[in-house]
């Protein structure tokens, strides 16, 4: 009788243990997701779920940390960013790879340019411009931008680039976890 209580509780013991040992990563969405780390890549995070073989790839930047199931490790990946309004504007990043928004829930598209008759610097104009793209993904509500174009035009209608003449245009995509 000792022996089969001793086996049984040795067989318990295996199976928390051997499936015991999954990773859990929290997103910033606040879901948590248990499986396996495949890996962790400057952009991403690729896992598979508990009991599946296919993997699932999601950005670095909607993982807040991985707690890694065998060693009991936690690595913080990307602090979760509120944005409750257009003054959240600056807390805004932009991405500029595509892989960066696996998992992100696209938004739509924004703009943000500056205007024709101004002076500021071609590098003025671009800031501004940016921060205007970054205003518009934070009334969206949005913490990321995927930038798909950025471009600097106007000649004066005399033909000549000088002040006032020229234009900063930036076009994106905007994301929230």
């Amino acid at each position: 009788m000792k022996k089969v209580l001793l086996s049984l509780a040795f067989m318990c013991v295996f199976f928390i243990t051997a499936f015991g040992q999954a990773d859990k990563i929290t997103l910033n969405n606040g879901k948590t997701v248990e499986g396996s780390i495949v890996k962790v890549t400057e952009f991403t995070v690729i896992f598979k779920y508990v009991n599946e073989d296919a993997e699932q790839t999601v950005s670095k930047y909607l993982v807040e940390k991985i707690v890694y199931g065998k060693s009991g490790r936690v690595e913080n990946l990307s602090p979760k960013i509120v944005i409750s309004s257009e003054d959240d504007w600056e807390k805004v990043i932009i991405l500029e790879d595509n892989s960066a928004t696996a998992g992100l829930t696209k938004v739509g598209e924004i703009k943000g340019k500056t205007s024709l008759i101004n002076y500021r610097t071609a590098s003025g104009n671009d800031r501004k411009a940016e921060e205007k793209l970054k205003k518009e993904a934070a009334k969206l509500g949005c913490q990321f931008i995927l930038m798909t174009s950025d471009k600097d035009a106007g000649l004066q209608s005399n033909g000549s680039r000088g002040l006032g003449g020229t234009q900063s245009a930036k076009k994106g995509i905007a994301y929230k976890y």
